[in-house]
């Protein structure tokens, strides 16, 4: 059995690869609308690819990973996510490039509860909470393949498939050296019981609609930044990833400080105080898109995901209704539906109006985590 220590490395090692693989895919987003000729709208019918797999794999997970066990579903939906990330800057079409999305958000989804599952369990062996630290792993990643999308764009221009190629590599060799420390599944009552086609309670689905509003304006900054900047903002191109990187920046600061932010302001404070810097950011950014306020504004919205996905997710594991898992399940059926069908649905809204317009609408949603947020005290001090 892994120390905690090295478990918590482990499990770490995960939320890079998750982080990596999709931030890695997102920056390159504007890259590859231009190479298949896509208008916002059709980019926004293709993005439908991915709720598409998530719709598959949400069901399942909890079930999966209560029945074999959270290590080897995540061992395989690793593999599986890395493996697919070439795949996506291979496409030679619109139909390649949908089918080859909806397996990485199958299999990105499926990852996503194995892996907090497993960050559960490593939590219940330390005194202190630590699950915002490895959300803020996911987003060090993020940043990182921001970063490197950035340079690359800058310095060495490298096509999606080669630059995709080096990084699943990468990947790969990380999870290798890694997974013997993953730590072997807890025992827990109701094991192998949690298929995901049921109602949830009052609690879960206040911790849905909340991470579904949280996930909207996460999903939002990271699939439509760069064209937002490339569009809208119309630095230099060099500039043009400096808005993706900044709102992954403040969100990976914010979520290292999650844990002790809630401790101290309480779960219900946290929540209205994201919503409202959300909110602020996208207002911001869509009223006076000039470079320096479309980056203060794309500040505060990392900012203000921070904690949303992390105090959810915490207080989803220990209700004590359901099995941690399938309470990860839930919630992430609808978070992972607005992190997934929001993006689609900005591109079909700036088609109609302009993306200036749908970051107006955006900015509303925000505020549904500040109104929900006030209730969710009780569950996420597991009451």
């Amino acid at each position: 059995m892994p120390t905690p220590t090295r478990a918590r490395l482990a499990v770490s090692a995960l939320f890079t690869l998750s982080g990596c693989c999709f931030a890695t895919w997102a920056a390159r987003i504007p890259d590859l609308k231009t190479a298949l000729h896509l208008s916002e709208g059709e980019l926004g019918r293709l993005l439908l690819a991915l709720p598409v797999g998530s719709v598959v794999a949400l069901p399942l997970a909890g079930w999966l990973t209560d029945t074999v066990g959270a290590r080897r579903v995540v061992l395989g939906a690793a593999v599986l996510y890395a493996a697919t990330l070439p795949l996506l800057g291979l496409a030679p079409s619109v139909w390649w490039l949908a089918g080859a999305l909806a397996l990485f958000g199958f299999a990105g989804d499926l990852l996503n509860i194995a892996m907090n599952a497993q960050a559960l369990d490593v939590q219940d062996q330390y005194e202190a909470p630590i699950l915002g630290a490895f959300h803020g792993t996911w987003s060090l990643a993020g940043f990182g393949a921001g970063l490197l999308a950035t340079a690359l764009a800058r310095w060495q221009p490298l096509a999606p498939a080669a630059h995709f190629g080096w990084v699943a590599a990468g990947l790969l060799a990380l999870l290798v050296a890694t997974a013997p420390l993953l730590p072997a599944p807890a025992t827990r009552p109701g094991a192998g019981s949690g298929f995901v086609f049921k109602k949830p309670d009052a609690v879960l689905l206040r911790l849905g609609l909340i991470a579904l509003c949280g996930l909207i304006c996460e999903g939002a900054m990271y699939d439509w930044a760069g064209v937002y900047f490339q569009r809208v903002v119309r630095p230099a191109p060099e500039l043009i990833p400096l808005g993706y990187a900044t709102f992954l920046g403040t969100m990976t600061a914010g979520r290292f400080l999650a844990d002790r932010a809630t401790a101290r302001l309480g779960p219900a404070r946290t929540l209205q105080l994201s919503g409202g810097l959300m909110a602020a950011g996208l207002a911001l950014a869509a009223a006076l898109p000039a470079l320096p306020t479309a980056l203060a504004g794309f500040a505060l919205v990392g900012a203000g995901t921070a904690a949303v996905i992390p105090i959810t997710y915490a207080a989803a594991g220990r209700t004590g209704t359901v099995s941690p898992a399938v309470g990860l399940a839930l919630v992430s059926t609808f978070g992972f539906f607005g992190f997934l069908s929001g993006p689609p649905a900005i591109g079909l809204l700036a088609e109609w109006g302009s993306l200036r317009l749908s970051l107006a609408v955006v900015a509303a949603v925000a505020l549904g985590v500040a109104a929900l947020g006030r209730g969710v005290r009780a569950a996420a001090e597991g009451g």
